[in-house]
């Protein structure tokens, strides 16, 4: 008896607010589905703090290409006594965090005064497995250098060279190492 009474009263309500109620349940039984959603398959803190981090990472980039493309072409040199032009020390550092690319010269430089490494890289073929670019913070210095492997041509042997990247060449579109000092 009290359900018919209800839908009774229901029924003699006006048009709009049927329809006006209607678009109420809809959208609290809309918000209440994503919400139960979220809850099962919700990574929202673990999703928005990569985003953070991505976000934050992307604005860097875009400061060094700034700083990157402010730079004259040409080499680069964090020490006094040349006609080339000489960073600052906090450039150096933005600099150095910036460089990625080691190029063959450099390489070759390096090598040259490490007799077994430049056999290795001879033999397997001028192949470098690997190479880095690292700020060191307790020397203020910038730190490159590269590994190389016999495993390719059966030499169960690797070394690392490493050394002070004294100098930098900027090609206005990036920075590469222009001289290790590894000795």
């Amino acid at each position: 008896m009290l359900k018919e009474n209800y839908f009774h009263k229901i029924k003699e309500l006006p048009e709009i607010i049927k329809q006006f109620g209607g678009l109420v349940i809809m959208i609290i039984i809309v918000i209440s589905s994503f919400a139960i959603l979220n809850n099962i398959f919700g990574e929202g803190d673990e999703l928005v703090a990569k985003m953070k981090i991505e976000e934050e990472r992307i604005a860097q980039a875009r400061k060094l290409d700034k700083l990157i493309s402010s730079l004259p072409s040409g080499i680069l040199v964090s020490f006094d006594g040349t006609d080339h032009f000489r960073l600052t020390n906090e450039v150096y550092e933005k600099v150095c965090n910036a460089t990625k690319l080691i190029p063959q010269r450099a390489i070759m430089g390096a090598n040259f005064l490490n007799f077994r490494a430049h056999e290795l890289y001879t033999m397997n073929g001028n192949q470098i497995s690997e190479t880095f670019v690292k700020w060191d913070s307790e020397k203020n210095k910038c730190f490159a250098g590269f590994v190389v492997s016999g495993k390719n041509v059966g030499i169960d042997e690797t070394i690392t060279v490493s050394g002070e990247a004294l100098s930098f060449l900027s090609t206005g579109i990036d920075t590469r190492v222009y001289f290790i000092k590894n000795f």
